[in-house]
């Protein structure tokens, strides 16, 4: 299609196919940032959980490896706070863990309300900028000399609206849904090396009690 059609377009929904082209354009860019980070993030977790399970309890050494070996900035926060609690019982690590876990949980699903929000959005620009083309449409009907085409052909042109807010829709939705597994799936990563760090690093209370001058 030529460009200047195109523009006629743009401009019988009232500007809404300008808006549709924008909010598509924010669509692809947040799909194309979050799952290049999510699947980076995820490779990573896989590795680092694998690399952790492998460690022997009490080897810090070897958790010092894998920080710098495997650790990212996200999942290196567990091991970094590992490390700096020494030997603590396991509900103090594991609190401290959390607490790693809930300040960086934030992080992994930013910018998906654009996609939610365009779900919802985009149909509704859609169908708005179908009912201001059809305007011009009902201008032809008023006229007895209108050729049928040019009604048929407007209704069209009207309906390209509500296609091109249903594509960004369909599109928002389906990626949505599937960065949503995603972030899911990191969480879950970040929960299991807690669990292994508990585990592994965690002191045995019987020798904090001993430690501590309690009941032998």
């Amino acid at each position: 299609m030529e460009l200047s059609y195109l523009i006629q377009l743009a401009n019988h929904s009232g500007g809404i196919l300008y808006v549709l082209l924008g909010l598509g354009a924010v669509v692809l860019t947040v799909v194309a940032e979050r799952t290049w980070v999510l699947r980076t993030l995820t490779r990573r977790g896989e590795a680092l959980t694998r690399a952790l399970a492998a460690l022997a309890t009490g080897d810090r050494t070897g958790l010092r490896g894998v920080q710098q070996a495997l650790a990212p900035s996200l999942h290196g926060g567990l091991i970094e706070a590992t490390l700096a609690c020494g030997t603590v019982p396991v509900e103090q690590l594991g609190q401290r863990l959390e607490e790693v876990i809930l300040r960086h949980a934030p992080l992994l699903d930013r910018r998906l309300w654009l996609l939610d929000t365009s779900v919802t959005l985009a149909p509704l620009l859609g169908l708005l900028g179908t009912i201001i083309a059809m305007f011009h449409v009902f201008s032809a009907l008023v006229d007895p000399n209108a050729p049928p085409t040019q009604v048929t052909g407007g209704v069209a042109e009207a309906l390209i609206a509500t296609a091109a807010g249903l594509l960004i829709a369909v599109v928002g939705l389906v990626f949505f849904n599937a960065l949503g597994e995603r972030v899911r799936l990191v969480l879950h990563q970040l929960e299991t090396q807690k669990v292994i760090l508990v585990n592994r690093f965690a002191a045995d209370p019987r020798s904090v009690s001993v430690a501590a001058g309690g009941p032998r």
